[in-house]
Order: structure tokens, then C-alpha cells, then sequence
């Protein structure tokens, strides 16, 4: 008898211990609604949402994935928007948000923690349509003026890589858009994605072909955050496999953009 007392003690002891580490809507929605930041622009990526030109209201994966996840917490969502990652990136330690999907970097790794990729891309560039360069190489000339936003996964890896040409980073999309069509850029850095969405705005320009950087783009929460990282990368892996990011880049447009593989578990 005495060893059955025991080994019942043990047990709801395991399950007491499982619960209190099991993530709650507390953890990972503290005011009690679930705040995902929201990179906004002109044209859907796998990033950027759009607003709707009738209601005002955005739509994207982002949008997609973050209502999801506030209907699993059982917690009303709300969207706070940015005008890039960069821009959630700095807001990530004022308390300003709870869960992100953004491009992942080393140098963004220090103010967030990330959870699996959902997506997988490519930067390259977009030059006008009376350009000369044909190559991401042309591209690194003297004289040549890349732009591209600031703070951002694209941005730096551009930066980084252009060694002659001269890179500007502005802080939004719509600001490079300004720059181009007043003629002072000859090259614009951004996920393919988004360059082939820019480029229906400038007819006849075109997006070189290859990639001087590739990363994913992946579920993120602010810097330590344990339990939250943890319930989030559960959702997005179950997202994955049960369709629901492709139907979030389907809605978006993006077709053919591939969903990332799972990720093995992480400790």
C-alpha cells in the first residue's frame, strides 16, 4: 500500500509539474489580446501585409496566421503595424506587441527570439527598365545607388555585399518607391517576392535573376520569452502541417511560394 501512495504521489506530482509548464493565453497574450505586429506596405509578401483599399483594414499572412492563433488562445487579436521588420524589431523590447513573423537575422536575433520558418526567400534586385545592369555582380559598381529599408534582414545582407556601389536605407517601401521614380536609384534590394510586386509599379523594369541572400521568414516573439516561444512554435509547425500557412500565402496571392519543411524539436 505503501509503495501504490507513492507511486500515486509521484505521479500527480508529474502532472502537477506538467501543467504549470504547459503555456497558457497568459503567457503568451498578457494584456488578455493578443498583439501581432504587422510589417505594412504597398504589395503582399510573405512579410508585408496590404490594406484593404475599401475598410482600411489589413489582410497578409501575418494577418492570417496571428487570427489563428488569437482563435486557439480564445482572445480577441489586434494588429499593430509597422512600416517594415526593422521597425518591429525596435519595438520589441518597450512591450509593444507579443508575437511577430518576420525575416530571421543574427542581428535581429539579439532583440527577438525566433520560432520555425514558415518560408523560405530570396533578395535580389529591381533596376528600371532603360537600365544596363543584367547582374546582381553589375549591381557592386562604383556609382551605382542601391536602396533598400532600413534595419531589415535585406537591407544589411545588401549593404554587407556592396563593397563599390553606394547603399541608402530608407525607412519604408513606399519611400523607395518616391526614390525610384525621381531617378535616384539604380537598384532597389528586397525579398523577390516583394521586388515582383514593386515592379508593377514601374513597367518595363525588371528583377535580376539569382540571389545575393536567402533566410527565412519565421514566428517570433520579444527577447525571453520562454513559454510564449514555446506555444508558438507548436501552433506554427501544427500550421504547417495542417495547411493552414499555405492557405495564408494562398490568400495573399503567393502561389507559388513554398511552405518551409517542419523543423526538428528543439530543447
Amino acid at each position: 500500500m505503501k509503495i501504490s501512495i507513492f507511486a500515486l504521489f509521484v505521479f500527480l506530482s508529474a502532472i502537477t509539474a506538467a501543467i504549470a509548464q504547459t503555456p497558457s493565453a497568459k503567457d503568451v497574450a498578457p494584456t488578455g489580446t493578443l498583439r501581432v505586429a504587422i510589417g505594412v506596405g504597398p504589395a503582399a509578401s510573405a512579410f508585408y501585409c496590404v490594406k484593404d483599399a475599401e475598410n482600411g483594414k489589413p489582410h497578409g499572412v501575418a494577418v492570417d496566421l496571428g487570427a489563428e492563433l488569437g482563435r486557439l488562445l480564445h482572445v480577441p487579436v489586434e494588429y499593430i503595424e509597422y512600416p517594415s521588420s526593422g521597425a518591429i524589431t525596435e519595438a520589441a523590447d518597450k512591450d509593444a506587441w507579443d508575437v511577430a513573423f518576420m525575416p530571421v537575422d543574427q542581428e535581429r536575433a539579439k532583440s527577438v527570439d525566433f520560432g520555425p520558418n514558415y518560408y523560405i526567400f530570396e533578395s535580389s534586385y529591381l533596376v528600371p527598365a532603360d537600365s544596363a545592369i543584367k547582374t546582381i555582380d553589375d549591381v557592386n559598381k562604383p556609382g551605382v545607388r542601391v536602396i533598400g529599408v532600413a534595419n531589415t534582414t535585406t537591407g544589411r545582407a545588401a549593404e554587407a555585399s556592396l563593397k563599390f556601389a553606394k547603399f541608402t536605407a530608407f525607412r519604408s517601401v513606399p519611400e523607395l518607391i518616391d526614390e525610384l521614380r525621381a531617378g535616384r536609384a539604380d537598384a532597389v534590394a528586397l525579398s523577390r517576392e516583394s521586388l515582383k510586386n514593386f515592379s508593377k509599379q514601374f513597367p518595363g523594369s525588371r528583377v535580376l535573376p539569382g540571389a545575393f541572400w536567402r533566410t527565412g521568414v519565421a514566428v517570433a516573439v520579444p527577447k525571453g520569452q520562454k513559454a510564449r516561444l514555446a506555444f508558438v512554435t507548436n501552433f506554427l509547425e501544427n500550421a504547417k502541417v495542417t495547411g493552414s500557412v499555405r492557405r495564408a500565402l494562398d490568400s495573399a496571392g503567393l502561389y507559388e511560394a513554398s511552405v518551409a519543411p517542419p523543423e526538428a524539436k528543439r530543447n
